[in-house]
């Protein structure tokens, strides 16, 4: 069975940085591109990020500069480190596949709250 688990959000102040996990099970990572989405409360989810398989990354211009995508194929694993979060960077962070036709269901997602 094809799931997704996120983790490594928090709390944190502006200015300041996490590292987000994306551990991938099944056919649903390896040799596809990956990507990381946000929802925000009351807005629909938009694509911060994404890699493909052999590590062309693709950011989202809101956070262009301050987040890098990362991905070990190796471990079905894939990373987002953020930097120089901003207020309008809370949202509840996911990863699947870039691709509708590649996605599985949608995990629990991980909390980033940016606030003083």
């Amino acid at each position: 069975q094809v799931q997704l688990v996120e983790s490594g959000g928090d709390l944190v102040q502006p200015g300041g940085s996490l590292r987000l996990s994306c551990a991938a099970s099944g056919s649903i990572f390896s040799g596809k591109s990956m990507a990381w989405y946000r929802q925000a409360p009351g807005k629909q989810r938009e694509l911060v990020a994404f890699i493909t398989s052999g590590g062309t990354t693709n950011y989202g211009d809101s956070v262009k500069g301050r987040f890098i995508i990362s991905r070990d194929n190796a471990k079905n694993m894939m990373y987002l480190q953020m930097n120089s979060l901003k207020p309008e960077d809370t949202a509840v962070y996911y990863c699947n596949a870039l691709t509708f036709q590649y996605r599985g269901s949608w995990g629990q997602g991980t909390q980033v709250t940016v606030s003083s």
